[in-house]
């Protein structure tokens, strides 16, 4: 039966109706949609701090105390992330936001039993409902989800919006997203995970409290045991996969985050707050090893001692390992001891020579006086008391001599040795504003560890400096050279022939201890072909260790740390061709024996000395005979008092006068070769 024209007309309005209202519908949710104010779209992460190869040194907590690493689906494990999608959202890819089929299914649940049962929500709107961290529970609130979820997918890639969930789902405490899940169940990154590990992980976000395997392992392995039948009939895994993967234990505690040099990591994170990550030049398995090494070495030690340890590669400059103390929980533990102003002892002596050799002052083969010598109102003694008189410089090196150091600086200007620490990427801090003094030369100045081991550096590469840096991207540039290659070959040479602690090869590592005054500070700092170490061990509040002596403590752990660098250390550099590698006797005259300042009108070195009583003292003798007590010189000596003698033909090096007047008296000694000492004093009684 034919339509009336009417009918037709109707028919046709009707239809033109329902278009126009399908497109103002569709219009008006194209503008709600678009409308929609967004959450923040990069949720803040934990800051990371790597290693030179992007293992993890450290993480940090977002401002609520909340462990949150970014999480790239690429770097995931694909098993899981098809699991995720099986378990959540199947057409996750196929959705623009929300899934029509869920929403049905979830409706009908809840008209059925008078209760929501699901809640049909894609990964979408759980993204969503995890920016704004709103509640599941009531239909404005899904609305809302809806809306975001629609915005969401308008916006981002499903990759970026896969990546949110990955990174905001939750895992029970203060955990959140899957790599801060997988490092504290399973202390791994979630890139390569059992069928296990990764049916928890896909679990735990519906329930993070009540499955917690830590707290709640029943509920955790029923919905894991749940979740791996339906992967099994979904095609994911294989029956005998899962069968294996029931019998896996669960984690039972969780695990700590890493935190690997905890004294960079914290200054680097300081100082740079806002960079979510930093690679850095640590090699994590070489820090992992120093670190409880660091601690063995303080074992059965003062309480109150710390150490710290640095390790670079001085081709580079990048250091590869540093500890700044002995553990948090010591004393001071929380100082960093690298960067840390001490006393550097002797340690400075092998610059001082390599100066030396620069400006054509001595040689390895120079013989060099180690006597009592007073350099103007500065009388420096030997660490141990004793005088070896007449030796070979490379020896005074060597046996850590004070008075040659000091000879050989004075000749220099102790100007040029902070000049040349400070080239050498240094710091220095002197103790007053004057000009630096002679003490400079057996530490009498501030440095850090740091600084020290950039002096060494500078040897190990030949006198050329490199900065020291941390972070991978830093690109160093050499600095201007110091000394010459051949000076620098020629410490390292004699610093090479220096006994090492018991058990070690002779030969294979240069190296110098050093103790500062009052044992305050133990030093060794060394090097092999490619890698330099330091190693100081000390208070934090600089009181001294009575009876620390670097060669003893210090030491031994500098090369229980070459030992963890590598079993096999890098042969140090050959001879330049400009060595001169000549015994003494073939040394140019300047050179056969070193000479200080003013030596040709100073007493000769074998000079008697009237070491008692010192010129200018004020005695109270009161009648009392004086001892006098002499050094060098050729008996039998003669004593004369003002000018008049008093004892001829004395052999004995402590001689007694008679009680003297009061008033003041000239006392004069002459050896059997004419060479002579004196001294004036002052007599006075006991009051």
């Amino acid at each position: 039966m034919r339509r009336s024209r009417a009918a037709r007309i109707g028919i046709l309005t009707a239809a033109v109706l329902l278009v126009a209202g399908l497109v103002g519908l569709v219009g008006f949710a194209r503008t709600w949609v678009a409308d929609t104010q967004l959450p923040s779209l990069t949720p803040a992460t934990s800051a990371e701090v790597l290693d030179a190869d992007g293992r993890l040194l450290r993480a940090f907590t977002v401002e609520d105390g909340r462990w949150r690493l970014s999480a790239d689906p690429e770097r995931v494990d694909p098993h899981l992330i098809e699991m995720l999608i099986a378990y959540e959202d199947k057409r996750f890819y196929s959705h623009h936001g929300v899934d029509p089929l869920a929403m049905l299914r979830a409706i009908a649940q809840a008209v059925r039993h008078g209760e929501i049962i699901s809640g049909g929500s894609t990964l979408t709107m759980q993204v969503a409902r995890l920016l704004e961290d709103s509640g599941t529970g009531s239909w404005r609130g899904k609305l809302r989800q809806i809306r975001v979820a629609l915005a969401l997918e308008a916006q981002l890639s499903k990759a970026d919006i896969l990546s949110l969930y990955l990174t905001l789902a939750p895992y029970g405490g203060n955990i959140e997203g899957v790599r801060a899940a997988a490092r504290i169940w399973f202390d791994k990154e979630p890139d390569r995970l059992t069928p296990a590990q990764a049916a928890l992980l896909v679990v735990l976000p519906q329930s993070p409290e009540s499955r917690r395997p830590d707290r709640h392992p029943e509920a955790a392995k029923a919905a894991r045991a749940a979740a791996l039948t339906r992967f099994v009939r979904a095609g994911i895994i294989t029956k005998d996969d899962a069968d294996a993967a029931l019998h896996e234990p669960l984690p039972r505690n969780r695990h700590a985050f890493p935190a690997l040099a905890p004294h960079l990591t914290a200054r680097l994170h300081h100082e740079s707050p806002d960079t979510p990550v930093l690679r850095t030049t640590i090699n994590a398995p070489l820090q992992a090893a120093l670190e409880p090494l660091a601690q063995q070495a303080l074992a059965g030690r003062d309480p109150q001692s710390s150490v710290a340890i640095i390790v670079a590669d001085h081709q580079t400059g990048a250091v590869l390992a540093t500890v700044g103390s002995g553990g948090w929980d010591r004393p001071g533990g929380f100082v960093d001891m690298t960067r840390a102003l001490r006393s550097p002892g002797s340690t400075l002596k092998p610059l001082i020579y390599a100066l030396a050799f620069d400006d054509g002052l001595a040689h390895p083969e120079t013989l060099i006086d180690d006597r009592p010598t007073a350099f103007g109102s500065y009388a420096p003694q030997n660490f141990d008391g004793m005088y070896r008189g007449e030796l070979r410089v490379s020896e005074a090196l060597q046996l850590s001599l004070n008075i040659p150091a000091v000879a050989l600086t004075e000749a220099l200007g102790p100007a040029r040795l902070i000049a040349a620490l400070r080239q050498s990427g240094a710091q220095t801090a002197l103790p007053n504003s004057d000009a630096p003094g002679l003490a400079v030369a057996l530490g009498g100045l501030g440095m850090t560890l740091e600084g020290l081991t950039q002096v060494y550096m500078t040897l190990a590469r030949g006198g050329t400096p490199i900065p020291l840096h941390y972070l991978a991207e830093d690109t160093p540039r050499e600095g201007r050279e110091v000394v010459r290659a051949a000076s620098a070959w020629q410490v390292g040479h004699i610093l090479a022939g220096l006994m090492p602690p018991a058990g070690q090869p002779l030969g294979k590592i240069a190296y110098k201890t050093g103790t500062s005054y009052g044992h305050r500070d133990t030093w060794a700092l060394g090097f092999d072909g490619r890698y330099t170490v330091g190693v100081w061990l000390g208070r934090p509040d600089g009181t001294p260790i009575p009876g620390a002596f670097g060669a003893d403590v210090a030491a031994p752990l500098l090369f229980d740390v070459f030992q963890r660098i590598a079993p096999q250390s890098t042969p140090l550099s050959p001879p330049p061709s400009d060595v001169l590698l000549v015994e003494n006797a073939a040394l140019p005259a300047p050179l056969k024996r070193f000479r200080p300042r003013g030596a040709t009108f100073a007493p000769h070195a074998d000079a008697p000395k009237l070491t008692f009583p010192p010129d200018g003292a004020t005695l109270l003798l009161d009648s009392a005979p004086l001892t006098l007590r002499l050094r060098d010189g050729a008996p039998p000596f003669t004593v004369l008092l003002d000018g008049r003698p008093v004892i001829i033909g004395a052999r004995r090096r402590e001689v007694t006068l008679p009680p003297l007047a009061t008033g003041f008296a000239t006392i004069s000694v002459v050896d059997s070769t004419g060479r002579s000492d004196r001294v004036r004093i002052g007599v006075t009684p006991t009051p």
